[in-house]
């Protein structure tokens, strides 16, 4: 019987799209770019994901979700001003736009109307950068194999910060421009310019770095919430726990900090093992309750007072 022959399929990312099914013989195309929701398989066909996002997919896609959101609640309070009223209603409103933004991506992702969504495995960190890997069989052509071998966990970050921007601009304007009484005409929309500013650089972000930050975000998240948090209590100059009750902002603040430094511990962990997993929360206040007890010790008009002493 003849044996029909193909030549190799070249390339890390290049394969075969399944043209017909005969029973348990298939048909198959010339060696290329997959359909998008396809990637190959070991034998290079091009397979339609089927999978779901494991825990660590979607604690990765809450991260990028979440990082919009913190940028709005951080212009927001960085511009509303200490007699401004409007911050509260702003927060609230920057909530729902990143809120209202997740859900409508996930009801459109496929399969659409269901807040679940088909996925292929990450395998490498290679997955996220196939335009990388394009074979050149004789050094001279390029076969563009490009395609989401991650899907949809690379281009479902940009539907959702296009939803972000749109759903801002038309809900944010009007109400800051009803309820921000404390503030100059100027300034009242400093934090939906600064929006228009970090919108793009998550959106290069993601574009160019979306792969390691796949891989890195759990440490970034441990990282920067310990690093905001010292500053903050540093330049809030809180030095006991009194100093918390008595302000209820600060306490808020305190607690998001808890939040994301938790929620590092969780996707670092995966929480495979409970048993094992669990106890490390215990850790996420350590951090603050260690600045509040040594802060006194530390605080520069002290120091500097001994040390004129001691000469």
């Amino acid at each position: 019987a003849a044996v029909d022959i193909q030549p190799a399929c070249l390339g890390l990312y290049c394969g075969r799209t399944v043209l017909s099914v005969n029973g348990s013989v298939e048909t198959y195309g010339d060696c290329g770019v997959c359909s998008r929701g396809q990637r190959t398989d070991d034998n290079k066909i091009c397979r339609e994901c089927l999978g779901s996002p494991d825990r660590y997919d979607w604690l990765y896609l809450g991260f990028m979700a979440m990082l919009p959101l913190v940028l709005h609640w951080f212009f927001i309070e960085w511009y509303s001003g200490k007699k401004s009223s409007s911050a509260v209603l702003q927060h609230l409103t920057a909530l729902l736009e990143c809120g209202v933004a997740a859900v409508v991506t996930l009801l459109l992702s496929d399969p659409v109307g269901s807040l679940h969504i088909r996925s292929c495995p990450v395998k490498k960190l290679s997955d996220w950068y196939t335009m990388l890997y394009n074979p050149s069989p004789d050094y001279i052509t390029t076969v563009h194999c490009t395609h989401e071998a991650v899907y949809p966990l690379y281009t479902i970050v940009f539907i959702y910060y296009a939803f972000c921007l749109v759903l801002m601009m038309l809900l944010r304007p009007l109400l800051v421009k009803k309820i921000a009484c404390g503030l100059g005409r100027s300034d009242r929309f400093k934090s939906i310019y600064a929006a228009l500013y970090f919108f793009p650089i998550l959106t290069v972000l993601q574009a160019v770095g979306g792969g390691l930050l796949y891989y890195a975000f759990p440490y970034i998240i441990l990282v920067l919430s310990l690093v905001t948090l010292a500053v903050y209590m540093s330049a809030s100059e809180v030095e006991f726990f009194k100093d918390l009750l008595v302000r209820k902002k600060r306490l808020v603040v305190l607690f998001s900090h808890w939040l994301l430094h938790a929620y590092g511990i969780i996707s670092i962990s995966k929480l495979d093992k409970l048993e094992q997993d669990l106890p490390l929360l215990a850790l996420v206040p350590a951090p603050a309750l260690f600045y509040l007890m040594t802060a006194k010790y530390t605080e520069p008009s002290r120091i500097l007072s001994e040390g004129g002493n001691g000469h």
